[in-house]
């Protein structure tokens, strides 16, 4: 459906986006994270040609946007981050402006915005200015300006920043009914929203693409492997070393409790199970293991691992 590949954008001497190359298929909810300054709002914008790539291909459904850019943004709705509205506008004026400059014709105004209304929940609002809004509903007359053209794909830039949680649980539940009939694109550093909504998760830091996996898959093991916490009676250093040489483990990380024994939280390798490898070290070395524990992947330590490695 969408296809990026090594797509580069620079701003004078900073390197925003730096070869970018992923794919969404029809259909997909994917989470777009990254540390503030990472490149997600700057990816965005040269998807929907509010910016031009430097170099790199991007396409929707097999097709350069180059070769139509036009098409390319009927087929794209998008919520940029700041959502600029027209506060002195009433709601209903609002869409019709937004949908006359998309280019939809007078008599088939009704036909996108009356099925925008209903989708997004904003009908009670419909005849209120604007700036009476709160900021869900203001959130919600974003999303159906961005859907007024029947667009195939969302981009969604921070959809959630300002809300409060009552709101944010209403957007969420909103993006989910959205993405039912739309391939969805949703950037935000709200950790919680991913596991929520998203089917699959891009994490990019310093303008790269550094994960790209289901979110089930990431929270499994990080790198797809099962995460186990590990205390053992060893020196720390000696321990570390010994767990980062077993085949079947991607990564150690310190987990220390304060306590007196080392322990470690063990990734294991892609669909690697390093359970029965520390088992064996432990017996071969004869070190006491006082703990080994399967434990579930936390998103946002996952996501801290990644970023703050690779600064």
């Amino acid at each position: 459906m969408v296809h990026l590949q090594d797509v580069a954008k620079s701003f004078g001497p900073v390197r925003a986006v730096d070869g970018v190359s992923f794919s969404i298929d029809r259909g997909e909810v994917v989470g777009f994270l990254g540390p503030n300054g990472a490149g997600k709002t700057t990816t965005m914008r040269l998807i929907t040609r509010a910016l031009e790539p430097d170099s790199g291909t991007i396409e929707i459904d097999g097709r350069s946007v180059d070769e139509d850019p036009a098409e390319a943004r009927r087929r794209i709705g998008y919520l940029p981050e700041a959502n600029p509205l027209y506060l002195e506008m009433l709601v209903g004026e609002f869409l019709v402006f937004m949908a006359r400059l998309r280019g939809i014709e007078p008599a088939m105004l009704s036909d996108r915005i009356d099925p925008a209304v209903e989708q997004t929940g904003i009908g009670e609002v419909y005849y209120r200015p604007i700036a009476h809004l709160s900021k869900g509903y203001r959130q919600r007359v974003g999303l159906a300006q961005a859907i007024l053209s029947e667009p195939d794909i969302l981009i969604l830039d921070e959809p959630t920043e300002g809300l409060d949680p009552n709101q944010r649980v209403e957007i969420r539940k909103l993006i989910t009914r959205l993405g039912r009939d739309h391939t969805v694109l949703l950037s935000t550093h709200v950790m919680q929203e991913v596991q929520a909504v998203c089917d699959r998760l891009l994490i990019i830091h310093e303008g790269k693409i550094i994960a790209d996996g289901g979110v089930s898959s990431l929270l499994a093991g990080g790198d797809g492997g099962t995460r186990v916490l590990v205390e053992m009676d060893a020196q720390p250093g000696t321990l570390r070393k010994a767990l980062g040489e077993i085949p079947s483990v991607s990564r150690v990380e310190d987990a220390a409790d304060g306590g007196s024994r080392p322990r470690f939280l063990v990734v294991g390798a892609e669909n690697s199970d390093p359970r029965p490898d520390i088992f064996r070290l432990a017996r071969d070395r004869d070190w006491t293991l006082w703990e080994m524990r399967k434990q579930q992947g936390d998103l946002e330590q996952f996501f801290r691992g990644l970023t703050e490695a690779g600064s």
